[in-house]
């Protein structure tokens, strides 16, 4: 192209050309599916949104998914995985890229969803979400059952009836939607609040709880495969039945229950017993028990009336005690006489050592001891008070003495600080300005009391203050005058006495 067709080209700023081809590519394209691997997800930024890359063999597109699109998406993207999704294809100027806004995204065929639900279960697995050791054993009769389904299905009316068949017993449903975008979300708040009712409150917190749905394909069926309804599955601390689907139907949540049921009806079969099969164990029991206890207690007799035949007459038992008691009965009035005969002899005895006489010498030779024991007393309290004047004598010495030690260190510690406050105070005086103020000088300030340094910051007529060594006066200043100029110095040479810096003359 010639030089003047070149300038009759338009000119374009950069954010004109960036806002033409948007509009370009936007009306051109609008609204498109597109099918590809996604590659770089590496899960929502900190604001929410998501951007990864949509990929084939031959081709990379950008992609964006805003936080609100997100949130409500069934399927969530992960990487790796073959999609399609459909949204608005548009640029970026920031980059000078196009990108499409996703707005939409499914799963590129069965195959996929296998390979996701694939990877979904061996990761549950290596978490240990599946294993056998955490499952709970289910009550034998619940008080109350939670059933978490779609009020409007046949699935409740089913476990209903069963139950009514089986053993009535006390429902909860927890309305939620069994397919959708929502679903997964609902199922796992569903779970999660029958775990946070208090069971003392106006609602009573369940026994059990029933995961139900009937059958479906497995795009149907997805949400009870999503991470946060399998997770909030294994963190129920309630029991939980699964119940999803027919019994050819397999979801996550089958693997993480306490135990899978084939179809809502064998849940309600599995969650309580039959009635009357238990009334007629119970009746069975009772008669095995009644029976058991007629047979024991017959044992029972027989064995005491065996026993009584081989047991003594009772005059046979009570011959020898008999005899012994009517011995004992004849050799009782002379044993009291002899036991009577016996103290009076010792009361004699004693009776005659207690005598006036006895008990005055006791008295005397008490007396005695007690005097000795008082003049020791007396001899031994003197001694001490002797001996504790003495020590009392010397501490008091010892006191005065350390008195007259510390009195000294004092007058001395204080003669050493007031020479150092002396030392302080004609060191303070010298580096005082007023020291400067006495050999002649002036302090210039202005009215705010700031002192002036130089001459340009005085400004006529300004309110000056003056403070020589005597006192202070006010002023007002006048017209600048010019600073004198300074006389140079003048180096003396080191080795000479010439100002001119050069060699003297040695002879004169």
């Amino acid at each position: 192209m010639s030089e003047a067709a070149l300038d009759n080209v338009v000119e374009w700023s950069v954010s004109d050309l960036s806002a033409a081809l948007k509009r370009t590519v936007e009306e051109a394209f609008g609204y498109v599916r597109v099918r590809g691997e996604i590659s770089g997800f590496r899960g929502a930024s900190p604001s929410g949104h998501c951007y990864f890359r949509l990929k084939d063999d031959k081709a990379v597109l950008e992609a964006v998914i805003w936080k609100g699109t997100f949130g409500r998406m069934r399927i969530k993207p992960e990487e790796g995985l073959d999609v399609i999704v459909s949204g608005r294809l548009t640029t970026f100027p920031g980059s000078s890229k196009y990108q499409i806004v996703v707005e939409t995204l499914e799963m590129a065929g069965i195959g996929a969803l296998m390979k996701l639900l694939e990877e979904r279960k061996k990761k549950f697995a290596a978490a240990g979400l599946f294993d056998a050791a955490r499952k709970q054993l289910l009550p034998f009769l619940p008080e109350v059952i939670g059933v978490v389904t779609s009020p409007t299905g046949a699935v409740i009316r089913d476990i209903l009836h069963r139950l009514s068949d089986r053993f009535p017993r006390h429902v909860l449903v927890w309305p939620v939607r069994v397919q959708g975008e929502t679903s997964a979300a609902e199922v796992a708040n569903a779970i999660a609040g029958f775990n946070r009712l208090d069971g003392g409150g106006p609602i009573r917190r369940p026994d059990l709880i029933i995961v139900a749905r009937g059958g479906g394909s497995l795009e149907d069926l997805w949400s009870f495969n999503e991470e946060i309804v399998v997770l909030a599955a294994s963190e129920s601390m309630i029991p939980l039945i699964s119940a999803v689907g027919h019994e050819t139907d397999f979801t996550l949540i089958d693997f993480v229950a306490d135990q899978r049921a084939p179809t809502p009806t064998a849940a309600a079969e599995f969650a309580v017993p039959v009635r009357s099969e238990l009334l007629s164990q119970i009746s069975a029991l009772t008669d095995r028990k009644l029976a058991c206890w007629r047979r024991g207690l017959d044992q029972r007799r027989k064995e005491l009336t065996l026993l009584s035949r081989a047991l003594p007459g009772a005059d046979d038992v009570l011959a020898g005690p008999r005899q012994r008691l009517d011995a004992c009965a004849e050799r009782l009035p002379r044993a009291l006489l002899a036991n009577a005969q016996l103290h009076h002899t010792q009361y004699l005895r004693i009776a005659g050592r207690l005598s006036p006489q006895a008990v005055r010498t006791l008295m005397a030779r008490r007396r005695d001891r007690f005097e000795a024991l008082a003049h020791r007393l007396r001899t031994g309290v003197s001694a001490n008070a002797q001996a504790y004047r003495a020590r009392i004598a010397r501490e008091r010495d010892r006191t005065a003495t350390l008195f007259g030690r510390v009195q000294r260190s004092i007058d001395t510690q204080l003669d050493q600080r007031y020479a150092r406050l002396e030392r302080a105070e004609r060191l303070l005086a010298a580096f005082s300005y007023r020291e400067v103020l006495k050999r002649g000088y002036a302090l210039v300030r202005d009215e705010a009391g700031k002192p002036l340094r130089s001459a340009a910051a005085i400004t006529p007529p300004m309110r000056l203050e003056i403070e020589l060594a005597d006192g202070r006066v006010r002023a007002t200043a006048g017209e600048t005058l010019a600073a004198a100029p300074l006389a140079p110095v003048r180096r003396r040479s080191r080795r000479g006495g010439g100002s001119d810096g050069g060699q003297g003359n040695l002879f004169g």
